[in-house]
């Protein structure tokens, strides 16, 4: 700590004596173990404990770098990102069988073990276990496909959801009541169909229909209607926008992230402001909120965030691209898109 993160003195004696001199007992079938020493390690469910990780394995990112490959640390959770042409596939899987056999070593230099199971990449040896390419990942919680279509993510979302609205449905005619039955069903379904939804950008209409079914479904339980009954009423009097207004809802929120500079580096760095595009300094719109939006050969292009975020952005009125607090661009962002479902 002290060298890798300049901690000294007082801070660095309470961090030492979180860690020192503590043990753990074991209880099988009944009996209780005498206390063990423990010599590495945190305690397992602490608060401290995910952060103490990162900071004993945040040097993983020197060695990635190392090799020039991107690189996303989350918790325990490592992905190594390349790109190349078919051509070249060759010397980037050699490059990665190198990359992948120097973090083996680096994590029996740290008592930390690989788990060859869980790892998801083009055919390389991991110790002694080969991993096999699939063509189905998920990536803290989302599935993607080899095609990047997000019919397994969104199958799997809709199941989930539809399993919570069926429980729910065992206690709302007799115990819950409209109020409580829709902050259940916000929390344990609606939060399922907001979740990284902005990767549904583009998708047809079709493909997205059975997430607007789950909404549907869920405001039926909030009103106690029929499954064959409209439910736009109940859409509108709970202020619920439609799922396709949903997906821009948070691609402009995104957007409005970058506008004030809130935003991540690599999001900033997709998209370019008019103001910043000088090769026609005399269109309009270069003083303007707006930004460019690339040209794209294919439809799968404009899915992505690069081109799906500027359309949703230079949709909006000037009045709501010109706010910088965040909370007055969701409320009245959300007033303006739900005018335009249903209106």
């Amino acid at each position: 700590m002290n060298r890798r993160f300049a901690v000294a003195g007082r801070a660095l004696d309470w961090y030492q004596s979180y860690l020192c001199q503590r043990s753990q007992t074991f209880y099988i079938n009944g009996q209780l173990s005498s206390p063990f020493l423990i010599d590495c390690s945190v305690p397992q469910g602490s608060v401290l404990s995910p952060l103490k990780f990162i900071g004993y394995t945040e040097d993983l990112a020197d060695l990635l770098n190392s090799h020039q490959f991107s690189n996303h640390l989350y918790a325990d959770d490592t992905q190594i990102i390349a790109s190349t042409t078919t051509a070249n596939a060759k010397s980037i899987v050699d490059q990665l069988q190198q990359c992948v056999a120097e973090i083996h070593r680096w994590c029996s230099s740290r008592r930390l073990q690989m788990n060859p199971a869980s790892t998801n990449t083009s055919s390389l040896t991991v110790t002694h276990d080969v991993v096999q390419r699939a063509d189905i990942v998920r990536d803290l919680g989302v599935t993607l496909d080899s095609e990047l279509s997000m019919q397994n993510h969104i199958s799997k979302v809709t199941q989930t959801c539809f399993y919570h609205i069926r429980h729910l449905k065992q206690v709302r005619w007799k115990l819950l009541g409209s109020d409580i039955a829709a902050k259940l069903v916000v929390s344990l379904v609606f939060s399922r169909l907001d979740y990284c939804n902005a990767i549904l950008a583009g998708l047809p209409r079709s493909t997205i229909a059975p997430l607007q079914r789950v909404q549907n479904a869920a405001a039926r339980l909030v009103a106690r209607l029929g499954p064959y009954d409209h439910v736009s009423a109940t859409l509108k009097d709970r202020h619920w926008l439609p799922i396709e207004q949903q997906i821009v809802f948070k691609l402009c929120v995104l957007m409005h992230h970058v506008h004030i500079g809130l935003a991540p580096s690599y999001l900033r760095e997709c998209v370019t402001a008019s103001a910043d595009f000088t090769s026609c300094p005399c269109l309009r719109s270069s003083s303007s909120q707006r930004y460019e939006r690339p040209r794209t050969r294919l439809k799968f292009g404009d899915r992505s965030f690069l081109s799906a975020g500027p359309r949703a952005w230079n949709s909006l009125p000037s009045s709501l691209q010109e706010l910088t607090d965040s909370k007055t661009f969701k409320r009245k962002l959300k007033t303006f898109l739900f005018q335009q479902a249903y209106n």
